[in-house]
This record gives C-alpha cells, sequence and structure tokens, in this order.
C-alpha cells in the first residue's frame, strides 16, 4: 500500500469483510434481543446491510475490480465483544443495553471508514458515482447509530440499571 489509491482499495475491501461479517451477525443479535423495538432495529439494519454490499459491489465495479473482501482483524474483535455480551450477559435488559454499545461499536467504525473512503475518492478524483454509494452507506450507518442512541437513551438503559 504504497499510494493513496492502493490505501482506498484496502480499505474497501476491509469495510466489504466487515459488511459481510455484519450481515451473518444481526440475526444471532435479533434472536437474543429481549426487547421488541431492539429486535427490529436489527433486523432493519440487516435489511440495510444488504444494501450496503450491493452498494459496495458497485463500487469496485466502477472500479473494474472484483469485489472481495480482506480480514478485518478491527471488526472480529468488535465483533467478538458483542458475541461475549450476548453469551454472558445473563439478565435480559443488561444483555440489551450491551447489545446496544456492541452495535454501536460496529457503527462506528463502519462510520469512520466510510468517511475515509468519501474523503480519498475526492481525492483521487474517483467517478462522482463511488462517493455517492459510500455516502449513502455513511448516512445509513449514521441513522442506525441515532437509532440505537434513542432505544437506549428511551427506556433500555433504565431498564437495566
Amino acid at each position: 500500500m504504497n499510494t493513496l489509491d492502493a490505501l482506498f482499495k484496502h480499505f474497501l475491501r476491509d469495510i466489504y469483510y466487515a459488511e459481510k461479517q455484519v450481515l451473518k451477525t444481526l440475526p444471532k443479535m435479533a434472536r437474543k434481543a429481549d426487547s421488541d423495538d431492539l429486535k427490529t432495529a436489527f433486523e432493519d439494519h440487516r435489511e440495510e446491510t444488504e444494501t450496503q454490499i450491493e452498494n459496495l459491489e458497485k463500487v469496485f465495479e466502477h472500479l473494474g475490480l472484483k469485489a472481495r473482501g480482506v480480514t478485518c482483524d478491527a471488526i472480529n474483535g468488535i465483533l467478538d465483544e458483542g458475541k461475549e455480551i450476548m453469551e454472558e450477559a445473563d439478565d435480559p435488559d443488561t444483555r440489551d443495553a450491551g447489545m446496544i454499545a456492541a452495535a454501536q461499536a460496529v457503527e462506528h467504525y463502519e462510520i469512520t471508514r466510510y468517511g475515509t473512503l468519501i474523503a480519498w475518492a475526492k481525492t483521487l478524483g474517483l467517478d462522482p458515482e463511488v462517493g455517492k454509494l459510500l455516502q449513502a452507506n455513511l448516512d445509513q450507518e449514521y441513522d442506525a447509530d441515532r437509532k440505537l442512541s434513542k432505544l437506549g437513551e428511551d427506556s433500555l438503559n433504565r431498564q437495566a440499571a
């Protein structure tokens, strides 16, 4: 990765891998959620994640690249923490609060990746459609983070307390 272009492609593969891993994890989180609202949030975000993967595949296509991921230790670690919470938190309310925290860690990671990719796409002078697709994903990640915050602050954190 000796050029910004190479770094961009690496980060693109990184977030593609991350989204694929998140897609596998969200149904597990929905099943473990005690709150119906939290369950719905995870199910809704699974659908959004499918769209995000499609958007990333379009970005790869625009760049003339095969859509493939590279192992991302950061997302694996974040998801492992979430899995640990789901397995070890016996109290349903505490588990829900912990899963919100774990899901927000995922969202924040994705937000940083998409923000960086958008900035680099502009700097590299890539097709504006690349930036639009990445921005659509970033907007969904911000929205998911806000929804999770609202769930936690409005009720689930107090129930866990």
